[in-house]
């Protein structure tokens, strides 16, 4: 068995290169390091993508990163078709492809704004570069979207800080109504579990387990409106959210 692959993004989401050995290669060329800066595909975050270094100078293009037969200690990398892959001992230097990471990150924050404003619990979520999306369990639409578009635009322009806290799954299962997620659970297995707290102790406007990666504030988030709302089941509704590049400030 693998030793557990180290998550630099985990501890700073704004690492854009590394260096990392060689662990293994499997049989469909998937990419095993003892460290890496590419977030696997979770949680509704697409994994990343980008490029590994061989010592060379040779590039390897790494189509996307997933965890391997949902074991969430490890994560594989993806080669594109046709690459020439490294050996097991190789140092390689890693570039992530920071301009879609990055709006992977607004994104993803946005969302955890978008789940306040619509208090109710989540069925489901996707993550885009342009677009993403949550799943409520809402029987009805609200009849003050235009409002909800508002405050998430005004907590976005509050700029508000953003952290990861850390506490015991003791913890968790003791405060329940930190998950909001109807189907899908915080990872576990290593003891703790990794929170968002959007705003300060003193006044918070979101915290909930995650483990994707986040903006530092919510000012680089950038103005977003509110796109389709549709109904998906009796009581399921998908509200999109997108990024408002026609309305930058």
């Amino acid at each position: 068995m693998s030793e557990p692959t180290e998550f630099l993004f985990r501890d700073d989401a704004y690492v854009r290169d590394a260096t990392a050995i060689v662990l293994d290669v499997n049989d469909l060329g998937g990419i095993l390091l003892d460290r890496t800066i590419f977030y696997a595909t979770s949680g509704g975050q697409p994994g990343d993508s980008g490029t590994l270094t061989r010592p060379d100078g040779t590039n390897v293009q790494i189509a996307t990163s997933i965890h391997p037969d949902g074991d969430k200690s490890l994560i594989v990398h993806v080669p594109a078709e046709g690459q020439t892959l490294p050996a097991p001992g190789e140092a390689l230097s890693l570039q992530i492809d920071w301009e879609r990471r990055h709006r992977l990150m607004r994104m993803h924050t946005a969302l955890h704004l978008l789940s306040v404003a619509f208090p109710f619990p989540v069925t489901g979520g996707s993550v885009g570069a342009d677009k993403g999306r949550l799943d409520f369990d809402m029987p009805e639409v609200p009849d003050n979207v235009d409002d909800l578009q508002r405050q998430i635009n005004d907590w976005i322009a509050a700029d508000l800080p953003i952290r990861a806290e850390w506490i015991s799954e003791a913890e968790l299962d003791a405060n329940p109504d930190l998950v909001k997620t109807m189907k899908v659970q915080p990872p576990r297995g290593h003891g703790r579990v990794r929170l968002i707290r959007i705003g300060t102790a003193d006044q918070t406007v979101d915290l909930q387990p995650c483990g994707g990666t986040h903006v530092r504030s919510t000012g680089e988030i950038g103005p977003v409106r509110i796109g389709k709302i549709e109904k998906k089941g009796k009581q399921n509704r998908r509200v999109s959210l997108l990024f408002d590049e026609e309305n930058p400030s």
